[in-house]
């Protein structure tokens, strides 16, 4: 898992608290708003990575800022939960037409919540790039899975390459070893962390100057790797 931001919008209190306290404590970065109309202004200002949105809201209802946020081509593809007291499959419907991604209704189980939150995040925490990337001396072609270093092609293996391209497109966020292990090697590798740590150093030599002093991927310690670079 990376530092997801997560925008949690409800106008009771306790609940925006209940939330924010469970999910921060599951690593996640919370912000809070108690109506709709703040609440757009906050994800056009931050993008955050997922909002949680209740339904019945002072100033703006949930459906009205779900269908805001779906117009603007700058945050139409945040992720959203709608949440609400509201159990009628009409509801639920009409809530998911108009573009939420899941529905959780009140009272809810905390677990699932969180559960439901990792389970949307893990679908969309990559976002899309161009077809090519450049920076420095380095070149890539993400389309013909190739790279090159002062116009030399640097050969890599498929899983190099594939982890080089989630570190990328994922730029400037740290990406877990569990999390990279998942996307990349699949579940039954969870725990071999030494997998990712092997291929980061082989890519190291590959594409830094200076392996043992990289200048683009940055070991966070404990935690695991960011890329970093300026185009």
């Amino acid at each position: 898992m990376g530092e997801e931001k997560i925008l949690i919008v409800d106008d009771e209190e306790h609940i925006r608290e209940l939330i924010k306290f469970n999910l921060e404590n599951s690593g996640y970065k919370c912000i809070t708003a108690d109506n709709g109309i703040d609440a757009l202004k906050i994800v056009k200002e931050e993008q955050p990575d997922l909002v949680f949105l209740d339904l019945m809201l002072p100033g703006m209802d949930g459906y009205d800022v779900c269908k805001e946020i779906r117009r603007d081509t700058l945050v139409s593809s945040t992720p959203i939960i709608m949440i609400t007291a509201k159990s009628e499959e009409l509801d639920k419907i009409l809530g998911l037409e108009l573009g939420a991604d899941d529905y959780v209704t009140k009272p809810f189980s905390v677990r699932e919540l969180v559960a439901r939150a990792k389970a949307v995040l893990r679908r969309t925490v990559i976002k899309p790039v161009e077809k090519r990337v450049n920076f420095a001396d380095i070149s890539i072609d993400f389309q013909r899975h190739e790279i090159f270093k002062k116009n030399k092609k640097i050969e890599l293996t498929l899983k190099e390459f594939e982890l080089l391209e989630i570190l990328i497109k994922n730029k400037g966020r740290v990406m877990t070893r569990d999390f990279l292990l998942d996307k990349i090697w699949g579940y039954e590798y969870i725990g071999e962390t030494r997998t990712v740590d092997v291929h980061i150093r082989h890519l190291r030599q590959k594409i830094e100057e200076d392996d043992k002093n990289p200048r683009y991927i940055e070991t966070i310690r404990g935690i695991g790797y960011r890329f970093n670079y300026d185009e």
